[in-house]
């Protein structure tokens, strides 16, 4: 899953929000030094990859894609997975998507001082392009493929991407909605017991 995912399978707590955003850019067990709550936000972002990875129903959507882009499927489909979850927000969240994304990004600026270099990094672009509202529309999701083709020096094609989701747009929805309801009960699950 995208990032979209992981901050909406948080739960609405700050400190595993925070966890379970910067879990990419931790390896191994470097995070001792974070705040316990942090450390099973990371825990948890780790569950849910697992979880991911291995489920049929995903395995579904990447093999459609597997032809064209070899191993970047799967960061495809967590990217596409992201767009249908902000598409259909109201499905899943009372609060309206720009208002929960406002806060994520007020969080985040609350807790600079703990995130890694590689969010940092990354954050003034995320914030002042709106990534993560923007998935909601094709157009969005159009330019973050474009940029993870230009940070793979375009090995991936992933640009190309937009196409099959248009193409095979309903199956990659459905999809997406029936492993999401599991994904869901399985994190809440998983964040019951951290």
């Amino acid at each position: 899953m995208n990032f979209l995912a992981h901050i909406y399978l948080s739960f609405e707590d700050d400190e595993i929000t925070i966890g379970n955003f910067i879990a990419d850019s931790i390896r191994g067990n470097k995070f001792k030094h974070l705040p316990e709550r942090v450390q099973k936000g990371i825990k948890l972002h780790r569950h849910i990859d697992s979880f991911t990875d291995a489920h049929p129903t995903v395995r579904k959507s990447t093999k459609r894609l597997h032809k064209n882009y070899s191993h970047y499927s799967g960061i495809i489909v967590d990217i596409f997975y992201d767009h249908y979850l902000a598409k259909n927000w109201k499905s899943y969240s009372d609060t309206p998507l720009d208002i929960f994304v406002d806060n994520f990004y007020d969080l985040l600026e609350d807790n600079y001082e703990i995130l890694p270099a590689g969010v940092h990094r990354m954050m003034p672009y995320m914030i002042a392009d709106n990534w993560i509202l923007n998935y909601a529309k094709m157009e969005g999701i159009g330019k973050v493929l474009n940029g993870m083709n230009r940070r793979t020096k375009n090995k991936s094609k992933m640009n190309f991407a937009i196409l099959d989701l248009e193409e095979h747009y309903e199956k990659f929805e459905n999809e997406f909605t029936s492993f999401f309801e599991e994904l869901t009960a399985y994190s809440k699950q998983k964040f019951s017991s951290l």
